[in-house]
Formats: C-alpha cells, sequence, structure tokens
C-alpha cells in the first residue's frame, strides 16, 4: 500500500462530512495535529440538518446500517459509541409496499422473515430467502477483508484467493439473474435488488456482488440514532474536538497550495494560509479536484467519469399520521425494469414512480412538535445531464409525488403539510455535488473497486480523498470506511 512519504504531523482536512470525520478521528488517535475546515455551520456534509417551525429534518441519509463502523472511528480516540449515540434497531427495517396491495415487512431476525416472507410469498420463497441469506453473509465476508476495507493501488491488487472465490459464488454476473436463482416473486426480487440504485446502477446491470449491500440492510440490520441521523457526525465531530481536533466551521477552502509534488498549504476563502504536511479532501471528488486542486491535476478518467441517478427529496413536516407506514417504507409502482431505463438510459422522469417514504418520528416523537409527524419523501430522477430544467418543473412534479402517496395511501397528505422544503438534483449541484447526483458516480464495472478514483491523488505525493466519490464507494458504511482509509494514507495501517 502507498502511503504519504515525508512528515505528516499536521494535516489539514478540507470537509466535516462523515467520510473527512472519520479520517480526522483516525489522524488524531494516530497523534496527528489535524484542523478540518468546513464551509458549512456545522458538521454532516451531506447528512445535514434543517430545522424550522420545531421540525428536525435529516436532508441526506436517512438509512444507518454497520454501525459498528461509527463505533470503530470513535474508538480510535478511545470513545465509545454508547456515551455518544443512542441507537433504536428498526423493526422492521423497511415496509415494502406492492401495486398489488400486499406489503411485506423486512426484518433482521432471519426466523421472523422468512415467516413473514411465508405469509406474503409462500414457502418456496421463504425457503429461497434463507438460501440468499447465506449467500449474500458469504459474499460480505470475502469482500470487506480483501475488496472494501482496504487501499487497493493497483487491479493487480485484487488477485487473491478470495478473487476466485468470488467468482465461483457468479459475483461477477448480473444482479438480478443472480437474485432471481433464490426468489421467484417479483415482490422478493425487488425488495432484495433494489439496494443497487445506491450504487447508482440498474440491478439488471449491476454486478452480483452488489448484494453485499442487501446484507448490509436486510442481513445485518438498520439503526435509527434519536435525534436524526445528523446526530452521527455530530457525534463524530464532537469527539474530535474533545481530542485535540480542531474544527473551523463557516471556513471554506479555496485552493490547496503546491510546491512541486507536495501540498504545503491550504488557503481559505478569508485570506488565511494554514500550512500541511498532508490534506485530506472531503468534497465530492470531481468538484474538490476542480475547485482545490490546479487543472493539470485532475486526471482524464475524472473527467470521463459516469453519475449515478439523482433523487428529489420533500421533507414535510405534517398534521397527518398514517397508521400503516413503518419507520422506512418504499412503495414500488408497477414499473419495475422501465424504471431504470427511463432514469439511467432515457434521462426521464418515472411514469410510475417507485418512492421512499421514511417517518423520523415514528421513532423519535421529538423531531417534531407536538402531535406533528415529520416525512422524507425520496423520488429518483435523472442527474443533470438531463435536459430537465429544475426551477421550472420542481413544483409540478413535487405535486405529482403528492397525488401519487395519496394514491398510495397517504390520504390527504398534500393538505396536512405544515412546513415543508423540496431539494432538487439543481440543489445537490449548489451544494456541491457533480451533475446534481448525491450517489457520485455510478458503480459500474469500470468505475469499481481498483477502477474508482483512487483516494490518492496521482502526481501528488500528499494529497488524499475521502467521501463517496472515491475508494470504497457510496452509502454511510463505505463512507466512513474511506476516511479510515485516507487514514491509511497518511499514517500506515493498524487495526
Amino acid at each position: 500500500m502507498r502511503t504519504v512519504p515525508g512528515p505528516t504531523d499536521r494535516v489539514v482536512v478540507v470537509g466535516a462530512g462523515l467520510g473527512g470525520l472519520s479520517a480526522a478521528l483516525r489522524l488524531a488517535g494516530a497523534g496527528r495535529e489535524v484542523t478540518v475546515l468546513e464551509r458549512g455551520p456545522g458538521p454532516g456534509g451531506r447528512a445535514g440538518l434543517l430545522a424550522e417551525g420545531g421540525y428536525r429534518f435529516d436532508t441526506g441519509p436517512t438509512v444507518l446500517t454497520m454501525p459498528d463502523l461509527v463505533a470503530d472511528a470513535l474508538a480510535c480516540v478511545g470513545e465509545h459509541l454508547e456515551d455518544w449515540l443512542d441507537l433504536v434497531p428498526l423493526d422492521p427495517l423497511y415496509r415494502a409496499h406492492y401495486p398489488d396491495g400486499s406489503t411485506l415487512d423486512v426484518r433482521a431476525d432471519p426466523a421472523a422473515m422468512a415467516t413473514e416472507v411465508e405469509r406474503v410469498c409462500g414457502p418456496a420463497e421463504a425457503a429461497g430467502y434463507l438460501r440468499f441469506r447465506d449467500y449474500a453473509t458469504r459474499l460480505y465476508v470475502l469482500e470487506m477483508k480483501d475488496f472494501i476495507d482496504r487501499n487497493l493501488d493497483s487491479p493487480l491488487d485484487l488477485i487473491r484467493p478470495s478473487l476466485a472465490r468470488l467468482v465461483a459464488m457468479g459475483g461477477f454476473g448480473r444482479l438480478a439473474p443472480r437474485v432471481a436463482r433464490f426468489f421467484a416473486d417479483p415482490r422478493t426480487q425487488r425488495i432484495f435488488s433494489f439496494q443497487s440504485m445506491y450504487a447508482g446502477v440498474s440491478p439488471y446491470d449491476a454486478l452480483a456482488i452488489y448484494a453485499v449491500i442487501a446484507y448490509m440492510d436486510t442481513v445485518a440490520g438498520v439503526w435509527f440514532p434519536r435525534g436524526g441521523l445528523h446526530a452521527v457526525p455530530a457525534a463524530l465531530a464532537g469527539a474530535a474536538e474533545k481530542h485535540g481536533v480542531t474544527l473551523r466551521y463557516g471556513t471554506a477552502a479555496t485552493r490547496v497550495e503546491l510546491s512541486g509534488r507536495r501540498a504545503t498549504a491550504v488557503i481559505t476563502d478569508g485570506g488565511e494560509r494554514l500550512a500541511a504536511d498532508a490534506v485530506v479532501l472531503n468534497p465530492d471528488l470531481p468538484v474538490a479536484y476542480r475547485e482545490l486542486l490546479p487543472p493539470a491535476c485532475t486526471p482524464p478518467r475524472v473527467r470521463r467519469l459516469t453519475y449515478s441517478p439523482s433523487c428529489m427529496v420533500l421533507l414535510a413536516g405534517s398534521t397527518a399520521r398514517y397508521d400503516g407506514a413503518a419507520h422506512h417504507n418504499i412503495h414500488f409502482g408497477r414499473s419495475w425494469r422501465g424504471v431504470f431505463r427511463e432514469l439511467i438510459t432515457d434521462r426521464t422522469l418515472m411514469t410510475d414512480p417507485s418512492l421512499l417514504v421514511t417517518v423520523p418520528t415514528h421513532t423519535d416523537p421529538t423531531l417534531a412538535p407536538p402531535e406533528r409527524q415529520s416525512y422524507y419523501v425520496l423520488a429518483p430522477t435523472p442527474n443533470l445531464d438531463a435536459p430537465l430544467d429544475w426551477d421550472v418543473i420542481a413544483p409540478r412534479y413535487r405535486d405529482e409525488i403528492v397525488e401519487r402517496l395519496e394514491q398510495r395511501g397517504y390520504i390527504g397528505f398534500g393538505d396536512a403539510i405544515e412546513v415543508e422544503h423540496v431539494i432538487t438534483p439543481a440543489d445537490w449541484a449548489r451544494r456541491g455535488m457533480e451533475r446534481g447526483a448525491p450517489f457520485a458516480a455510478a458503480h459500474t464495472l469500470a468505475q469499481t473497486g481498483p477502477f474508482r478514483p483512487r483516494n490518492l491523488a496521482p502526481g501528488l505525493d500528499n494529497v488524499v480523498f475521502a467521501g463517496s466519490g472515491t475508494q470504497p464507494g457510496v452509502g454511510v458504511p463505505m463512507v466512513l470506511i474511506s476516511g479510515r482509509l485516507a487514514a491509511e494514507r497518511i499514517v500506515g495501517r493498524a487495526r
């Protein structure tokens, strides 16, 4: 594994997102002097917070899996997870709502989940679930150690005995056909393959190795931090400050100062020069290259990246409560393969949308005023490569989504809203996400593992990247791991 040569005593981290904070904790635990610059008013990055009228909304991810990775980051400075976060295990993990009116509660307990699958889809599907669970678990064990939680310098680093096992398990075939080997019912096929959208790829195009995403939530479980998912970066930032990390909020980095192959300082928007022996960049990787480094530093393949679909999010504070809703709800439309064709190939809005509806107050009522509820509604959309003027179409599409929700059981949803915010792909772009894609570069074969942009900037000795745009990729667990991998480029591997 390549590491930063020379002195690394002073490190400047740009961005207090989950990746930057994960790196900062590990660097502080290794004895480095760490300063974190964050242009926003507080920590979080994509895992942001919006407060209005007594409501507190998460503005980014809402699904927390693999909380042991949060615990690991805190442990780097001797802190314990339970002292910083109150995590509630969700049951069900999701409630899937299908167009035929059936529902399926996804549970982490294998016996309970097998019983639920049998209730909805029959005993053959329940047996298929148990086989799939075993398959996904074995995939996860093989992938995590050798391919996900590891710095990769070259495709040659993949050549390990575990690679042959992944090939033998069909891991480099397509996800949808692999899932269909375990499930015959379209309802179970959907609930165990929709996660490929997190990686920006249709399940018909995604590699079967991405069944590990289904493992992370449907097998390993889903948690909700009291206070919302933003409580996670707030906890990491609090622990970092406690252990000597300097966090500078409201301070934007404008460029990285270079001398030959080395970064020597980070310049702020106030003209301040912060000397650095190493720099960790947590903004979206192509944006970090474009805005903080000279144009010649950007590798050609970064300019050619293909991006994931985006999404529109409706945050709604409401007087209405719906007893049929769980904490996380997935409402599948009748169309399935057609959804991915529209989003990825045709770059158009979904004509029969599938929607994620999260109800944070289902678990933590303090996130809204008394007798009120908060809703987070996510509708996948094309990214900004599509010729859609979001400043024009957002109000109309918002109304369409509300109408769809009311058709799917959220009666009177629109009239019950008293506080709302809509976040569009154009808004994601304004927040620093390339192509308005919060799920970053798509996990195609050519953008996965060692083929994804590397976290050590080529041509520079001491500039390292963290976040979803680099290895290992998208999602809260992966971004936390990216911070660990970034830190290891500076201090070496110590587990």
